[in-house]
């Protein structure tokens, strides 16, 4: 199953970081927020990566051309012009790396790589949050569910859009931003049936993936919910980057699975 991740939009809440930078770049421990997202689906076995680029594509796809040596020990001889590597670090990773326009939004995005995921269930999620998020146990929620998407619901307590959620986990309605506190919200982490691509107009480029689309699918009664109770947190403001780099750096990231026993 591919991950597709969106990780194309401008960052303007972070704009401290991002005018050189796109978003899913800013780092948290010295690595981009984009890889510890890949580490996390790395963790539970997906390692088939379509990475929906735009605002500053270039320094993605720039990370990953030379991934290896970034990450390796080198000797450059300059004199004749050679290049050792002693020590490498890769990961089992197939990176594909699609740039689907710097003003293209979610939906539109999602809708430009179809191609390249085909007649596949895929997962899905966004390049500037991360969770602790079981990804198995959200695919079987998805599976038995019968449903056309399954998202990840977390409650953060706030400021963020709601969810009505039924007792079988089925939305029956999708709310960007309303007013109140402690709603169950949209915390990204998605798995998506390849029929989620008629709910995208392939003529537009301001498709978003959050109204007219999960909108729809909610009425439809064909949206479903995998509510997390654990980590989740979203890197959309400097405060957000400084909070994940702190518990990085103190060793109690919850997200790093990966650096945990299974």
């Amino acid at each position: 199953m591919k991950v597709v991740i969106l990780a194309g939009g401008f960052g303007t809440r972070l704009s401290e970081e991002t005018r050189l930078i796109p978003k899913p770049m800013v780092e948290i421990g010295g690595k981009p927020i984009l890889w510890h997202i890949m580490k996390i689906y790395s963790y539970w076995g997906f390692n088939d990566f379509i990475i929906l680029t735009g605002y500053k594509s270039h320094v993605i796809k720039d990370y990953f051309v030379n991934y290896y040596q970034q990450y390796s020990d080198i000797t450059v001889d300059m004199l004749s012009n050679t290049v050792e590597i002693h020590k490498t670090q890769t990961e089992p990773w197939k990176v594909t790396m699609l740039y689907t326009g710097q003003n293209t939004m979610t939906g539109s995005r999602i809708k430009k790589a179809q191609n390249y995921i085909k007649n596949e269930p895929f997962l899905l999620t966004y390049g500037d949050g991360v969770s602790d998020v079981n990804i198995k146990e959200l695919i079987k929620c998805h599976k038995e569910s019968k449903k056309y998407l399954t998202l990840t619901a977390v409650k953060p307590g706030g400021k963020f859009g709601a969810l009505d959620i039924s007792s079988d986990g089925t939305i029956n309605s999708f709310t960007e931003k309303p007013k109140g506190d402690g709603n169950w919200i949209n915390g990204g982490f998605m798995v998506c049936e390849p029929e989620v691509f008629d709910y995208f107009d392939a003529t537009r480029n301001d498709v978003i993936l959050e109204r007219e689309p999960l909108e729809k699918l909610a009425i439809e009664g064909k949206l479903n919910s995998y509510k997390h109770n654990g980590f989740w947190y979203p890197m959309d403001t400097l405060k957000g980057k400084t909070d994940l780099t702190k518990m990085w750096e103190e060793g109690t990231a919850p997200w790093a699975v990966w650096q945990k026993q299974k």
